[in-house]
């Protein structure tokens, strides 16, 4: 079917050609003249001159249109009070208060901690996980999807398979507590233009790790248009006049889009509870998820914020409950350069300062977020799932008036509290940062610049984190684990641990660590130690070298015990610039030399 364009549609470029256009793009050809957007047709050619780059801008502009909350017209009306506010200066923070919220402090491996574990292990099959996935890892120094990229070197395992892994022994273990058949817990990734192909191939090429190929979900992200001036005026892609130019929107779309996909009534109907979104490169989350999820049930949480102990003005945002002047209220992320003044403005003339804890009272937020399946759904039903936006226009100078480049309106994820009311229970948990916090976003040059003190977040201090959350957990069930040294590597001063890696079906909580580990075990600064299989148990044994263990899932228990010395595995420096060198090993300064091991398969 197809229509005549209006006559001032055809004065603008747009000729009448009735075989060209259907009604609905005569109706989004429209849309956008009204929206004070004909800028974006006046360059047009007669009929028969570019007809079928014509029919692709209406088929990318009815993209745009559909895949945002509201249609296009909604973005740019939104865009223009945001562009409004940003030229004025306004405070979105204007007539708010800053308190410190209500949420729970845990200390790793104590009772509380414990018991926390348990019951989320338990509420695990009541779960659905959400990996927030749509970038590429080239601001790393890495060409490939972050997710492919291994979370440490010993085993090589990637981001993704650690997650996938983690997520089925949660799914095991919490069917087992529960004494029921064993539910799958479903698996949702957001993706983007750049990631989505090479995800889908890194989980059929690896027969997804395991998982059912039928509890994964992709999700893919669109982009939203780019704004040229004030006036919301949607730029042309600068290499071809029928495009709009379009960047990625932030991972708040991703409530959208599990809103408009129907997933979460489907998982509502299943009975599930809970919803855990995730970022794509922290290696010790999953240390940090049960626990974490016992807290937001036996707590009531219908949001739970994971947060780490954060110094004053460090660069992390800090949870903050905002009370303003007429008597609403709300708990969400204020970013770290908002709330020092924030606090100056408000009575608190030293800002954001350290307490007598030595931290600031604002417990810092690593952007895992835990949400009451129920409260979600109906927030969402109001909002469609569109999340409270901002925008960051770069301007040329004071006058506010042109940009230096196009920008576009973006979205968090950590942003949906915003629009939630008074009632609902919106806390926190906090952990030790050695235990849940070690995200992988820095290349190596930037992470050599990092103040001496703060931390690199790089490929780097990601994979010594991990050592090092693992040989603490092993010291506090018992294991005598030698003290770290410093190293230094693609200029980065770091503490290596010895390299101890399992997977989480050997080790998911700290109360299952403690059950596979007896006796007197002590482990050297050298030593390298692998356990792949779940029923492994360390008992008196003495390792100052490299020790793997491979057990299959059948296997009865399998004792690993004695005196076992070899030269070992090394870590050997390489240079960040050594084009020979591949980039994930590149991008940590390091490889690693495997001398000597002893390997035993069962």
């Amino acid at each position: 079917m197809s229509s005549s364009l209006p006559e001032d549609l055809s004065k603008l470029g747009i000729h009448d050609s009735s075989a060209l256009f259907t009604p609905s793009q005569v109706g989004l050809a429209k849309m956008l003249v009204e929206m004070g957007q004909a800028h974006v047709f006046r360059h047009w050619p007669g009929p028969g001159v570019d007809d079928g780059e014509k029919i692709a801008f209406f088929d990318q502009v009815a993209k745009l249109d559909s895949s945002y909350p509201g249609g296009l017209a909604s973005y740019i009306k939104n865009a223009r009070e945001l562009l409004a506010d940003s030229k004025a200066g306004k405070n979105p923070f204007d007539g708010f208060t800053p308190s410190v919220p209500t949420g729970e402090v845990l200390t790793f491996g104590n009772e509380n901690f414990n018991n926390f574990e348990e019951i989320g292990v338990r509420e695990a099959r009541k779960a659905a996980f959400v990996l927030v996935a749509g970038g590429l890892g080239e601001r790393l120094g890495y060409n490939g999807i972050k997710v492919a990229l291994p979370s440490q070197t010993t085993t090589g395992t990637c981001f993704l398979q650690h997650y996938i892994e983690s997520v089925l022994a949660l799914q095991e273990a919490s069917s087992k507590l529960a004494e029921d058949v064993q539910a799958q817990i479903p698996f949702v990734i957001m993706t983007s233009d750049d990631t989505h192909v090479r995800t889908e191939q890194l989980l059929e090429s690896n027969s997804y790790f395991g998982m059912q190929p039928t509890q994964v979900k992709l999700l893919k992200q669109e982009k939203v248009a780019c704004l040229e001036d004030n006036d919301a005026r949607l730029a042309l892609d600068p290499n071809n006049k029928y495009r709009i130019q379009t960047k990625p929107h932030g991972h708040g779309d991703v409530h959208s889009l599990l809103y408009s996909s129907g997933l979460l009534k489907e998982w509502q109907t299943a009975g599930l509870r809970w919803v855990l979104f995730f970022q794509d490169t922290n290696g010790l989350l999953f240390k940090a998820i049960p626990s974490a999820l016992g807290v937001s049930s036996a707590r009531g949480f219908h949001v739970n914020s994971l947060a780490v102990p954060r110094k004053a003005k460090e660069a992390i945002g800090g949870i903050t409950k905002l009370t303003h002047e007429d008597g609403r209220t709300m708990v969400i992320n204020v970013e770290y350069n908002q709330l020092d003044p924030l606090l100056r403005a408000t009575g608190h003339p030293d800002g954001d300062a350290n307490c007598e804890t030595g931290f600031s009272p604002f417990p810092g937020n690593i952007n895992q977020l835990i949400l009451d399946l129920g409260p979600y759904i109906e927030e969402l039903q109001k909002t469609g799932g569109a999340i409270k936006e901002f925008v960051n226009p770069k301007y040329k100078d004071a006058t506010k008036t042109s940009f230096k480049s196009s920008t576009r309106l973006e979205c968090m994820m950590q942003d949906y509290p915003k629009t939630l009311p008074p009632t609902a229970r919106v806390g926190f948990t906090v952990m030790d940062t050695w235990l849940a916090y070690a995200p992988v976003k820095n290349n190596p040059e930037d992470a050599a610049k990092v103040p001496k003190g703060n931390p690199y977040h790089s490929a780097t201090s990601g994979e010594m984190a991990i050592y090092r959350a693992n040989s603490l957990i092993l010291r506090k069930a018992g294991v005598q684990v030698e003290d770290p040294v410093t190293e230094v590597f693609n200029g980065q001063e770091v503490e290596v641990w010895p390299r101890i890696v399992w997977q989480p079906k050997w080790g998911l909580t700290f109360s299952e660590v403690k059950r596979k580990v007896r006796g007197s075990s002590s482990v050297s600064q050298k030593s390298t130690l692998v356990l792949n299989g779940k029923n492994i148990v360390v008992e008196d044994l003495s390792l100052d070298g490299a020790l793997v263990v491979n057990a299959r899932d059948d296997a009865e228990e399998v004792k690993v015990e004695g005196v076992v010395k070899n030269k070992g595995w090394r870590l050997e420096s390489v240079d960040y610039k050594d084009a020979s060198v591949p980039e994930e090993i590149r991008i940590r300064g390091f490889k690693i030399n495997k001398m000597e091991q002893l390997e035993k398969n069962f």
